[in-house]
């Protein structure tokens, strides 16, 4: 069953505690969390640093409302050509919510003008290659990287893809 009822807006206020339940939700269903070995006393360290994330990234963040309820969000939290975030409810993962988030900050980047867009993930997360690949993105490199956040190297892809230009948007003649 895919999504069809999905209102994509920037984060609001009242939308911190729901995004960081949703990240965190995700972050520790998903098969990275499993292989990392993390100790326990880390995995608070994590809850915490999804918790001060909305806050500290509020004009970034871009979420996925369902039926009134945050079911994922998307980060643009540092250059304006890389997704740094991607999470979605782990009770509504595989309805097309995190395809429909790439594709609206897509849009956005071809609207802005840029030529690349750049997104990373854990080495071991399948669906998420699958999902950047089938949105156009190629892997570009795969190796150990160290994570502030987890305090240790893990796996990770780097993926990219050319943008074209937006059709809607008016070049400018010089």
């Amino acid at each position: 069953m895919v999504v069809t009822k999905l209102t994509i807006r920037l984060m609001a206020a009242a939308d911190h505690r729901a995004v960081a339940a949703v990240g965190f939700a995700a972050w520790q269903s998903s098969d990275a969390f499993r292989e990392s070995g993390l100790p326990l006393d880390r995995l608070e360290q994590v809850r915490l640093a999804y918790e001060r994330f909305p806050a500290e990234a509020t004009d970034k963040i871009t979420v996925a409302e369902f039926d009134g309820r945050i079911a994922g969000w998307t980060a643009r939290e540092t250059e304006p050509d890389y997704i740094s975030d991607l999470w979605v409810d782990p009770t509504r993962q595989g309805k097309g919510i995190g395809r429909a988030l790439v594709e609206h900050l897509l849009s956005v980047m071809r609207r802005e003008g840029l030529e690349r867009a750049r997104i990373h993930t854990h080495g071991s997360n399948a669906g998420a290659i699958r999902l950047y690949e089938r949105c156009g993105f190629s892997i570009v490199w795969r190796g150990l990287e160290y994570s502030t956040s987890l305090g240790m190297e893990h796996e990770k892809v780097h993926l990219e893809m050319r943008l074209k230009p937006d059709p809607d948007v008016n070049a400018s003649t010089v």
